[in-house]
Order: structure tokens, then C-alpha cells, then sequence
């Protein structure tokens, strides 16, 4: 069976070209992995909007009633951003919903992706950072929920430290939150989470990789994962606008297949999400990305 792949149309919210967040990664994504063999119909998979019960799993209820009605006090929306539209509240509903489809697809068939996902700065009370809701917390709770998971770890290696995932999950015991991320990047006050790497300004491909392949011996150690959600940002990268790191698009494609041969070699299975990636040449910020869905396509 090819890899499973998480996607909807309206990932891509519209944003003008030249907008900070560069949203016209999502159908180029596709198109990437169309053109790279790994899209084709026994692989696609549609999600549904993450229904206001799920997200209220994670979410306050007020913040997530006044995103569904599109209804965000101003304040909250400079947090994220952007200003929430209906076709930014739809877009935060499905990739959430996705998020969630990619995690049950995980546990059927070993891993899963999802071509968006990874808003790891939306706290409890409300979005923050390019973050509207936070799918990979949302997708967790679901799954403990509904009895389908017991134990969940969270592997979050986006340049940014996931600090609204570590707020909506800190008190629950049976989630674990790992993120390694750079020191002097976003955001300035971080939330802990229940094991942080902060990495100096220009950590390169062996640096990085040698910290990464130290830890995860330690995280599967801690406890006996059910399903592991990873964010593979690509913010890490060089040439990232927003990152302040130095991997390589080898470094990148070495640090995936490290994850996601870990976990899999144990048979625990891999739910991933892409994360950030911020650049003006959206082509190559897309190819970035699609490194992800190439090697998880290795263990599908």
C-alpha cells in the first residue's frame, strides 16, 4: 500500500504572494508529490472540519466559538497573524480534522501524512503565531478520547519551540511532549514542555543530528508509545527566513528517515505533520517539505 496522504483544497487559504506566511505551499506540496509518484488514488485521503467537540478537546470554548464564527477580537488575531476569515477558520477546521484522519491512518497501517498540520503555537486559550487551532494536541485528545490510543509521545522538531502544545497537554500524564528547536527564536517566553532542546544559532547538519540521535533511545525509553505525531518543520533548514539554523536539505532528509526509522523499527506507529517553512522561493520551501512524504513513503 503507498503512504497515506492527509489533503484538502482548501489547505490554502488564498493568502496574497507576498503575505509572510507563505500559504501557496499547500497546493504546490501536492503538486510535488503528484509530479514525485506518491499522490496518486489509493494514497489521497479527504478529511472532514474538525467538528467544535473535538476542538474544544484542546481549545477554550469561547476561542473556538469565536473562530467558527469568524468573530476574533483583534488583539488575538495580531497574535496570529492574520485576520480570521471564513476561509481561514475553514482552513483551521480541516487541518485539524486532518491531523486527526492522519493519526487513525497511522495506527492502521503504520504511518501517515498530513500535508499541512504542525500549529504547535496555538495554546489553550487561543492561536498564536501562524496558529489557529492546534491539530497535533486536538488529534491526541481525540485519540485518547475514543480509547484509541493510551500512551502518545510528541516529537516536535520545527525550529520554533511548540509551546502551545506543551500548555494544552502539560497536565496530562499520558502524553509527552518533546521539542528541539532553537534558543533564540520564537517564542520569546517559551512554555515548557516536558523535554526541550534548545539549540545555538547556527547549529548545522552534524551538530544537530548527533543531539537527535542521542535522545531518541531516551524518549522510547520513557514509556511504551502507542503512536508518535512528528513535526518536521523545515524551518530548520539555511535558507529558512525564519529559522537561524544551518541544515541542509540532506541534513533534513537524514533527520526524517532518523525519526520515523526509530519508531517504526519498534512497530510504533508515525503519524507526521509538515510543519513551518518560510521562505520567498516558495518552489524550494515546497520541495523541503515534500522530504517528509519521499521518505515516510520508504516505511509505508
Amino acid at each position: 500500500m503507498p503512504l497515506q496522504i492527509v489533503h484538502h483544497p482548501d489547505y490554502d487559504a488564498g493568502f496574497a504572494v507576498n503575505h509572510r506566511f507563505p500559504m501557496s505551499k499547500y497546493k504546490l506540496l501536492m503538486e510535488a508529490l503528484g509530479a514525485r509518484g506518491l499522490a496518486g488514488p489509493a494514497a489521497l485521503n479527504v478529511p472532514e472540519p474538525a467538528p467544535a467537540s473535538w476542538l474544544k478537546l484542546a481549545h477554550a470554548a469561547g476561542y473556538v466559538d469565536q473562530v467558527l464564527a469568524c468573530e476574533v477580537p483583534a488583539k488575538i488575531e495580531r497574535e496570529i497573524g492574520f485576520p480570521v476569515s471564513p476561509r481561514v477558520s475553514l482552513r483551521a477546521q480541516l487541518a485539524t480534522g486532518g491531523t486527526v484522519l492522519a493519526a487513525r491512518l497511522a495506527l492502521l497501517n503504520g504511518i501517515a501524512c498530513n500535508t499541512a498540520g504542525g500549529s504547535h503555537h496555538a495554546r489553550r486559550a487561543q492561536g498564536a503565531g501562524f496558529c489557529t487551532f492546534n491539530d497535533v494536541a486536538v488529534a491526541a485528545l481525540v485519540l485518547l478520547a475514543e480509547a484509541a490510543a493510551r500512551n502518545i509521545l510528541i516529537v516536535d522538531l520545527d525550529v520554533h519551540q511548540g509551546d502551545g502544545t506543551a500548555d494544552i497537554l502539560g497536565d496530562e500524564p499520558r502524553m509527552f511532549t518533546f521539542s528541539m528547536h532553537g534558543d533564540r527564536n520564537y517564542p520569546a517566553r517559551k512554555i515548557a514542555s516536558d523535554l526541550d532542546i534548545a539549540l545555538p544559532d547556527g547549529t548545522g547538519d552534524a551538530a544537530y543530528l548527533e543531539r537527535l540521535g542521542g535522545i531518541l533511545p531516551e524518549l522510547t525509553a520513557r514509556a511504551r508509545w502507542d503512536i508518535v505525531f512528528y513535526n518536521a518543520g523545515v524551518d530548520v533548514h539555511v535558507e529558512d527566513r525564519l529559522g537561524r539554523l544551518s541544515l541542509s536539505n540532506e541534513g533534513v532528509r537524514t533527520r526524517d528517515d532518523m525519526v520515523i526509522r526509530h519508531f517504526r523499527a519498534l512497530g510504533i506507529p508515525v503519524c507526521g505533520v509538515i510543519g513551518g517553512g518560510y521562505s520567498t522561493d516558495v518552489a524550494a520551501l515546497t520541495a523541503r517539505h515534500a522530504i517528509l512524504f519521499e521518505v515516510a513513503s520508504g516505511f509505508a
